[in-house]
């Protein structure tokens, strides 16, 4: 099991890395975006995977404090980059949604041409 500082420790990477995710949503850079979000979903796993199933008796009413502030930022960070992200997420859902009827239009066309007696 993880100790509360290394727990701690990880959590503050987390912190620095959603808050770059935050300027790369900004700047619509999307592919730093990725990369950075892969980094912080194996911090989380390593998070998950070394921590106890309940909580830590052993920590001081400081360290609870500073973890809540550390994912309270990564959750206010997070809301952010949602915010840049969701738009573009829906205009990409068109697009393909677009893509799609069109393939599927093109097929339907396609088929009444290679149709015996077609037009």
């Amino acid at each position: 099991m993880m100790s509360m500082s290394d727990q701690i420790d990880l959590y503050e990477e987390i912190c620095a890395l959603s808050a770059d995710m935050v300027n790369a949503a900004r700047s619509n850079d999307w592919s730093r975006l990725v990369a950075l979000e892969r980094s912080v979903a194996a911090l989380r796993d390593e998070l998950v995977a070394n921590s106890g199933p309940g909580p830590d008796t052993g920590t001081t009413a400081a360290e609870n404090d500073h973890k809540r502030g550390l994912i309270q930022r990564i959750l206010e960070d997070d809301a952010e980059i949602r915010r840049h992200t969701e738009p573009w997420m829906e205009h990409v859902r068109q697009f393909l949604g677009s893509q799609n009827r069109r393939k599927q239009v093109q097929q339907a066309y396609a088929a009444t041409d290679s149709a015996p007696g077609g037009y």
